[in-house]
């Protein structure tokens, strides 16, 4: 089923001082097709939550309309319009067995016993919950009072499946299984699905699409390596892993554009649409791009390591560069083959200007 959010603006009053008013969501327009799953993305307070709210029904928006499957449901309230939450707190109930739990909807609904029972095996096996079905929530996991709550969500069979940052309760590596499960069970049930979270790497890991907020409006909407490797702007790009940001006058503009960097001019392949000729660019340039080595003439940058950080499979490096408030930030993914470089050790940078994009300085 498809979602549709056509101009929608939730602004909330201060009960204290009714003249006081906070825009919490901003004219916010998105069409989500049916199978697909997009995530909401963005800092704390960003709107993200607000506009998933709006959506389920347990939030009124101030204006706009909210569309699911082709069918106007500003006016519907969160129980008729057959969505399904799965919360971060999972919202489990402590006294019923697993089985009780996943089934709990489908009774509310009023259906037979056997044939809940059959709809609650299937989604169990499929949940890998098969053996866990008369134990209490107590006796779970988290991991495994998480695939409760989805199991629960998705035997209702519901028009739209949504996640409130449901992972932030589990420890790092749990949510790095969670993710990869949630994204496999989604795909194989095709239900069309909307995720919220303010952790980037959770939303490159389990979206078709991802949308990017600030401040209650729109900053990109786009494929993970869109959001990642072609940012519309410079909050996107800083906001999504790191980057390293280079001003230059921008000196020509055809099938690539050139940018001027001090006396260096560098052509690169990837750029926004409203970047223009004689205004300033910004080169983004993601860590894990540049290529360290001696220093010479011919290197981009010449500098000098001021940090180093071992992490196992990667080295990272902040090298001092004259000229330059804030330091260069390069990663080494290989660094048993490429060698190490320590602090006050001085470095050359360079990078392909194909793993490089400009916005523009505006």
């Amino acid at each position: 089923m498809s979602v549709k959010l056509v101009d929608v603006t939730k602004v909330f009053t201060d009960h204290d001082d009714r003249q006081k008013e906070f825009t919490a969501v901003s004219h916010v327009n998105i069409e989500i097709e049916e199978g697909e799953m997009v995530t909401f993305l963005g800092p704390s307070g960003c709107g993200k939550t607000t506009t998933l709210r709006i959506i389920s029904g347990f939030e009124t928006q101030t204006s706009g309309d909210v569309f699911i499957d082709g069918e106007l449901v500003n006016d519907l309230p969160a129980n008729k319009r057959n969505t399904s939450m799965v919360f971060q707190s999972y919202a489990i109930f402590p006294h019923l067995s697993v089985s009780q739990n996943i089934g709990f909807g489908l009774e509310l609904k009023g259906m037979k016993k056997d044939a809940i029972k059959i709809e609650v095996d299937k989604i169990m096996e499929v949940m890998g919950l098969t053996s866990l079905g008369n134990r209490r929530p107590s006796q779970l996991s988290g991991g495994q009072q998480q695939r409760v709550a989805l199991a629960r969500a998705i035997v209702n069979k519901p028009r739209v499946l949504l996640f409130d940052e449901p992972l932030s309760n589990l420890d790092a590596k749990l949510r790095e299984q969670m993710r990869i499960e949630i994204r496999r069970i989604q795909q194989q049930f095709g239900i069309t699905s909307i995720y919220v979270t303010h952790d980037q790497s959770e939303a490159m890991t389990v979206s078709d699409r991802i949308m990017v907020m600030d401040k209650g409006e729109i900053k990109q909407l786009g494929t993970p390596f869109e959001i990642y490797s072609r940012p519309s702007n410079r909050f996107v790009a800083d906001f999504i892993g790191r980057a390293n940001f280079i001003e230059g006058l921008v000196c020509g503009l055809q099938d690539a554009v050139s940018i001027q960097v001090g006396k260096t001019v560098l052509r690169f392949p990837s750029f926004n649409p409203d970047v223009e000729e004689g205004k300033i660019g910004i080169v983004v340039i993601r860590p894990e791009g540049l290529v360290l080595g001696k220093t010479s003439s011919s290197a981009f940058f010449n500098g000098t390591v001021s940090h180093a950080v071992y992490l196992g499979s990667s080295m990272e490096y902040e090298i001092s560069v004259d000229g330059r408030e804030d330091p260069i930030i390069a990663v080494s993914n290989n660094p048993v083959k490429e060698g190490f470089f320590h602090v006050g050790d001085p470095v050359g940078i360079s990078f392909d200007p194909v793993s490089a994009h400009v916005i523009s300085g505006s």
